[in-house]
């Protein structure tokens, strides 16, 4: 699908779409009764918003911090390494406070692991360029062209998966695809005629697609280094990117631009910083929570739903004028996300109701 939606959030959302119950989330059914109609209507629909409104928000105020010409700061590197370092103490506080009260087996005790940290370091390579690709995209292109800009993950996806899991795609998903691709081209064209194409941009978010891809397959692969606790990769991913930014950091420069920073020392830049990385790490939790309510299908299509909504914001917020077929690349990129989704939820459906099929046969078409 064609949102990641920022960042550190395609770990979680692959472990809570499936498998361990995640502890943060309220307990399922039980042995009481199912809840009203109504009661669990209304529930659905305030974790579909709370979803909305954190994920927009999130790319709204990453923009502020990344490309804002009031703030005028121009170190993308460190906005990223502050969303990871408070991400990885989010983590520790919540496994912190999880063994000061009641038992929660869900949430294990975390301490860092020199040999672990060794093992998942490959992977966290890859989670690096996922958020820093994933950030610099968003400061060089605008709001409203972002969910086009980073719109080849499927593509990549299905790429991968024949190219390293052997994994075949159908027609109908192929041609779904070519939807996206078409969208995407047209979506270049289209800024390029309205003189705000950003080529880097464009880099960016080709880099973010192939990473996202790549993070997920390398993710399931790492997972059992880990005891397959996704907090506990979640934890080891945030603090070696902490550790690999600082180079990075000093090679491009960036130290500099913050000791002439103006603002270095502004509490209300310290609070969108902090407010931007509770966003990121929030958002892997609302997504569990709308796949928990709800199902993984209707999930990427209210991905599909909140992107267009985010991009009309972006329009009427940043009082751009858009030509028509600027607006069909957009339905293009969107109409093909979400036909390839219904598309494998129909196949996953089919696959599943098929007492031939084996197993593993089950897990290679779920991927």
């Amino acid at each position: 699908m064609t949102r990641v939606q920022l960042t550190r959030t395609g770990i979680l959302r692959m472990a809570l779409g499936g498998g361990a119950a995640d502890p943060l989330l309220p307990a399922e059914g039980g042995g009481g009764r199912r809840a009203p109609f109504l009661l669990r209507a209304l529930r659905i629909a305030a974790v579909v918003c709370l979803y909305w409104f954190i994920s927009i928000a999130m790319v709204f105020l990453n923009k502020y911090l990344l490309d804002s010409p009031s703030l005028r700061l121009d170190a993308p590197l460190f906005v990223t390494f502050f969303q990871c370092a408070l991400t990885a103490a989010l983590c520790l506080g919540l496994s912190l406070g999880a063994a000061c009260g009641p038992p929660c087996p869900g949430l294990p005790a975390l301490r860092l692991d020199p040999k672990v940290s060794r093992s998942v370091l490959p992977l966290s390579a890859i989670f690096i360029g996922m958020v820093t690709s994933n950030n610099l995209c968003l400061k060089h292109v605008g709001v409203a062209f972002y969910n086009v800009g980073r719109s080849l993950t499927t593509v990549f996806n299905v790429l991968l998966s024949y190219l390293l899991l052997k994994q075949t795609t159908s027609v109908y998903a192929l041609l779904a695809c070519g939807v996206i691709i078409g969208g995407f081209w047209l979506g270049i064209d289209q800024e390029g005629a309205e003189g705000t194409l950003s080529w880097t941009g464009i880099f960016f978010g080709i880099s973010a697609s192939l990473c996202v891809s790549l993070n997920a397959i390398y993710t399931k692969k790492v997972l059992p280094v880990v005891d397959g606790s996704i907090w506990r990769l979640t934890f080891y991913n945030n603090v070696n990117a902490c550790v690999l930014f600082f180079p990075l950091m000093m090679l491009l420069g960036e130290f500099r631009t913050l000791y002439h920073f103006d603002k270095l020392g502004s509490p209300s830049f310290w609070g969108m910083m902090t407010l931007g990385g509770v966003f990121g790490f929030a958002i892997g939790y609302v997504t569990g929570l709308q796949i928990k309510f709800t199902s993984p299908l209707t999930h990427n299509v209210s991905g599909t739903a909140k992107a267009c909504a985010q991009t009309v914001l972006a329009v009427i917020y940043f009082e751009e004028t858009k030509s028509f077929l600027w607006w069909a690349s957009n339905l293009m990129v969107l109409g093909g996300s979400f036909a390839y989704t219904w598309v494998k939820g129909l196949e996953m459906r089919k696959v599943q109701e098929d007492p031939n099929v084996k197993s593993s046969e089950r897990n290679e078409t779920g991927v």
